[in-house]
Formats: structure tokens, C-alpha cells, sequence
């Protein structure tokens, strides 16, 4: 067999030891955060039948499902996202108590174009946070809260989640057109304001063979603006033929209500009208989180509402919240922000290997060190000095510990600072609150 060359399929990546570090920490951030607001984890399989998917992310998202030929019959694809497998747990799994609070973090698929700048992959990592059986806002609310703890314990600075509602956009519908069948394509126009403007929405309308007079009215509304309690007004104002519109602009009162009691700064979230997310399922608050100076990068997180998705799978309707916070997206913000520390690895020490008469008290300080909680590596060849202090320092190890006959004779341990080169020599006994000082 000739040598076959390495490659990765585009859109997906392998992520190499100081990449994971980075990631790892974004994971503990959101799993902490999950945790302190009550939600509890849970994993659901990579594949799923076919039909379990389908119908359920609208045209656009249908296209890409990753379908997958599988002996014996069997149709079955990789899952597009982890919220209509959550909704598939929650029908299979009548007896869970509800709320049910949970997060899911997994890979999930879409046969897409990679667009390597803004984070969007083939493959990618979505970590979910949803509330299952309230039906009351205080539960969108807190996603929005949670989204909002993440973001900042991870230090950004200028993200702000748009807030709308899909009632609101019914309500629109029902106003400029009359026809709830359409709703779904004014949608679709609506949420692609911010890519193709106000313009590029008029020839989506007109694209989707909206009425012009109807068309019109769209526009008009899309122009309202101002602070929330100014365009909500408005809103009330136009929309107040329609009692779809008037109870999802009462929700968002519910929600704004919660979030301001709960001391969320008001310059971190924002009624948009123009926010419509491209997913069927959604029926009433919806939410996006977007960096402010970094416009590129996309949605950092984006969910809402779905009282219906989970009837589709048992019969009966159960309200339902949620979001999906983007690591990818995430990781390549924080890459581009110059936000990630300049970290290698998490080991701490390197215990070096200086001859054979040494090598049982190198051994027993690495494993000493280990049992006392710092991250220790070994080296494993009676190499020289200085190969052993390049394989610390091309790894980042900031600590290197040496056991030479004269230490050991003396009962004393070497530590060289790898990044001012300065070596101290310490009692054996005192090696273990020395380095604790330095690792932290």
C-alpha cells in the first residue's frame, strides 16, 4: 500500500493540546454557569432516524441535513442541531420532572459552506441550555440571563442580545398581509435584513411573490425605531388589529420586566424588530446575541421559544425554551479579540531524568508532586540537560525539576524558572509548598 496522504474534510478541524486548553476553559465557564442556574446535563446520540429530523428546520435548514446511507434500510442522519433531540427525550421520557432545566454540549453537523472568519464549520460543537414544561417568561428570561453570564465571565465587553418575539411577527403578518401562510417567508425575508438590507428584504418579498401593498407595509414597520419602550409603543399602535401581535408584545414586556429586576445591564440587551431566526419551530420570544465591533463573527448564541416542536413527537404540546451558545463561534471571537491567554499546556513541572542511579527519586518526586495536586510530566530518556530544559520550554512547561547525585546526596531538589532561566536549589522537604507557591 503506497502512503496516503493526511487531510481533514473541509469544514471540520482537528484541534491540537493548546487549542483544547482554550476550549476546555470556554466549556468549564458555560458548564459552571448551567450548573449554578439549576440545569442539569444530558447527551443524546450523534445519529437519528431520518424522519425525527425532518420538517422540522424549514426549507433552507432541510438542505443541510447530513443524510447517511446505512445498511439494512435504515434512514438515519447526523443531527443538525441538539434541540429537536432534546425534544425527541423529552417525548420518549415522559416520567422527567418538569421544568426540565438541562444542557447538552456535542458536535452536531450541517452540509454547509465553510466560512473560516466567522466560525462556521461542518462540524461544530453547540452547547445548549433549555427549559421544558413553563410556559412562563421568567423562564425565557433566565436564558437570556445565563447567556449573558457566560459571555461576561469569559470577558467580553461589547455583545448585546436582540430580543423579539414571533407573535410580534405574526401580528405583522396578519397586519400587512392576512395571510398566516406566508408567515413563514416573511420571516425568512426579515431575518436577512442585517446581511442584505432593507433593499435586498424588498426583492426577497417580491421574490416570494408578497402582494407590493403588502410588501409596503412590511417595510414601514421594519423602519420603526428607538429605545424599547418607544418602538414597543409603536408597535401596540400598528399592530393593534392583530391579537397575535398585542400578546407576544405583552410577552416581551414580561421578559424586559424580568431581566431589568434581575440588574442586567440595559445597554446589554435590545428590542429588534428585524430579529426573525430562520428555524419554523419557534413561537413566541426569540433572542441573539451579536458582538457589537465585531459584526463578521455572526450570532455568538441565538434560541427562543418552541411550545410546539415537542408535540410533533407526543401528541401534546409542551412549552419550551432554549438557547445554543456557539463555542466555535466563540473560540474564533476570542482568537481574533486577542482574548485567549498565551497558554501551551497545564502541566506545571517537568521532572527531568538525569542517569539510572537517580531514577527512583525522580520518580518518587513526580508522583509526590502529583499526589499534592501540580500537573507533572517526566522525561523518559537519560538525554542531556539542556534536550530535556528545549522539550520543557517548546511545551511551555514553566518549571523544571532536577535530580542530580549532588541533590541527591544532599538531599536537595534543583527548580529552574523556564522563563527567566534563574535555578534556585531547596531542601526535598520544602519542594512541595515551594512549588505550590509558584503554580498557584
Amino acid at each position: 500500500m503506497g502512503v496516503i496522504e493526511p487531510r481533514v474534510f473541509k469544514g471540520t478541524r482537528d484541534f491540537l493540546p493548546e487549542e483544547m486548553i482554550h476550549r476546555d476553559r470556554i466549556i468549564d465557564v458555560m458548564k459552571s454557569t448551567f450548573e449554578t442556574y439549576g440545569f442539569e446535563p444530558l447527551e443524546t446520540p450523534a445519529l437519528e432516524y431520518w424522519d425525527i429530523l425532518t420538517g422540522k428546520y424549514g426549507e433552507e435548514g432541510e438542505k443541510l441535513i447530513y443524510r447517511l446511507d446505512y445498511k439494512g434500510g435504515h434512514e438515519v442522519a447526523l443531527r443538525y442541531d441538539l434541540t429537536v433531540p432534546l425534544s425527541r427525550v423529552i417525548a420518549l421520557y415522559p416520567h422527567l420532572p418538569k421544568p426540565f432545566k438541562r444542557y447538552q454540549m456535542q458536535p452536531v453537523w450541517r452540509a454547509d459552506k465553510p466560512q473560516l472568519r466567522q466560525g462556521r464549520f461542518r462540524e461544530f460543537y453547540q452547547c445548549d441550555v433549555d427549559t421544558v414544561g413553563s410556559g412562563s417568561m421568567l423562564a425565557d428570561a433566565e436564558i437570556i440571563i445565563v447567556t449573558h453570564a457566560i459571555l461576561s465571565s469569559l470577558g467580553f465587553q461589547t455583545f448585546r442580545i436582540r430580543i423579539n418575539n414571533r407573535k410580534v411577527l405574526a401580528g405583522i403578518v396578519e397586519y400587512t398581509c392576512g395571510d398566516q401562510s406566508r408567515s413563514a417567508d416573511i420571516c425568512r425575508c426579515i431575518d436577512k435584513l442585517d446581511k442584505i438590507g432593507m433593499d435586498g428584504v424588498k426583492h426577497e418579498l417580491e421574490r416570494c411573490d408578497i402582494p407590493d401593498g403588502s410588501a409596503q407595509k412590511v417595510l414601514k414597520i421594519l423602519e420603526i425605531s428607538g429605545n424599547n419602550e418607544t418602538v414597543l409603543r409603536d408597535l401596540e399602535r400598528e399592530l393593534s388589529v392583530s391579537q397575535m401581535g398585542l400578546a407576544g408584545l405583552s410577552e416581551l414586556k414580561e421578559v424586559f420586566a424580568f431581566l431589568q429586576n434581575n440588574g442586567l445591564p440595559q445597554d446589554r440587551y435590545t428590542f429588534d424588530l428585524h430579529l426573525a431566526r430562520g428555524l419554523d419551530y419557534y413561537t413566541g420570544p426569540i433572542f441573539e446575541t451579536v458582538l457589537t465591533d465585531q459584526p463578521h463573527i455572526g450570532s455568538l448564541a441565538g434560541g427562543g421559544r418552541y411550545d410546539e416542536l415537542i408535540g410533533l413527537f407526543s401528541g401534546i404540546d409542551e412549552p419550551a425554551t432554549g438557547t445554543t451558545i456557539g463555542l466555535d463561534r466563540i473560540y474564533t471571537a476570542m482568537q481574533q479579540l486577542n482574548m485567549l491567554e498565551n497558554v501551551k499546556t497545564k502541566t506545571q513541572v517537568l521532572v527531568t531524568l538525569f542517569d539510572d542511579t537517580t531514577f527512583k527519586q525522580s520518580m518518587s518526586v513526580a508522583q509526590e508532586l502529583r499526589d499534592n495536586g501540580i500537573n507533572t510530566d517526566t522525561y523518559f530518556e537519560q538525554h542531556s540537560m539542556k534536550k530535556q530544559f528545549t522539550y520543557a520550554h517548546k511545551k511551555g512547561i514553566p518549571y523544571v525539576v532536577i535530580l542530580g547525585p549532588d541533590e541527591c546526596a544532599k538531599d536537595e531538589i534543583s527548580v529552574k524558572d523556564m522563563e527567566s532561566g534563574e535555578q534556585k536549589t531547596i531542601s526535598r522537604n520544602a519542594l512541595i509548598i515551594y512549588l505550590q507557591e509558584l503554580t498557584g
